[in-house]
């Protein structure tokens, strides 16, 4: 079994490199610091693996038809694609702050949403919860891939040790590219201007990725 292990991780790797599942930890990344940016990826993660875990489990019990199963594509689908609008009327309604801060002596540049400043530990929580709950909806779309995969290993038998197996390869590379994120985050994100092209840019990305997977 621990054969299927392996393969379920060397899954969740593949699974990962989704263009709606990177395009998602961008929009969701751009503009946190480091910290930030590596927790809510790790928070998408989970909720990706919880998601595809409980779905699957009903699956085993309830047998749907393809057509039913698809819908799971066009929920992920669904939520890149809205993600882009927002993040698009955000930038062209100016609606994307800058600002330059010191905290205990340190300078750092912080980026919000809105017309009013609100430097506010909620708004992070807020993102943290909405990462989550992306990651599980996406988690709809992924789940007849995982029940190929296990009905090669397991006889479609889910327990939590796959799912975890599937989690962490999953995570690996989404933490992985969250780092490449906060390097652009912390690099290149240092203007008002700068700031608005990139939430402009991941917006577009995101409708074009949306669109294309909902043909």
């Amino acid at each position: 079994m621990s054969i299927g292990y392996a393969i379920m991780f060397w899954y969740g790797v593949l699974h990962a490199f989704g263009p709606d599942h990177l395009t998602a930890i961008a929009d969701f990344s751009i503009g946190k610091s480091r910290a930030k940016t590596l927790w809510i990826t790790l928070a998408f993660a989970v909720g990706h693996g919880i998601s595809l875990f409980i779905f699957a489990k009903i699956l085993q019990h309830i047998d749907l038809s393809e057509e039913i199963l698809a819908y799971g594509d066009v929920i992920s689908s669904s939520v890149i694609l809205l993600i882009g609008i927002y993040l698009l009327f955000m930038a062209a309604t100016d609606r994307i702050q800058l600002g330059v801060h010191s905290h205990r002596g340190k300078e750092h540049i912080h980026i919000w949403f809105g017309k009013a400043h609100d430097h506010d530990d909620a708004d992070f929580e807020k993102r943290t919860a909405s990462a989550l709950t992306i990651g599980a909806l996406m988690g709809i779309g992924g789940v007849r891939g995982m029940l190929v995969t296990l009905s090669a290993i397991a006889h479609n038998e889910v327990n939590l040790w796959m799912v975890l197996a599937f989690t962490l390869g999953v995570m690996l590379v989404f933490m992985i590219f969250g780092y490449l994120i906060s390097l652009v985050n912390d690099n290149l994100l240092i203007s008002k201007r700068n700031v608005r092209l990139a939430f402009a840019t991941a917006g577009t990305v995101s409708m074009l990725v949306g669109s294309q997977m909902l043909v």
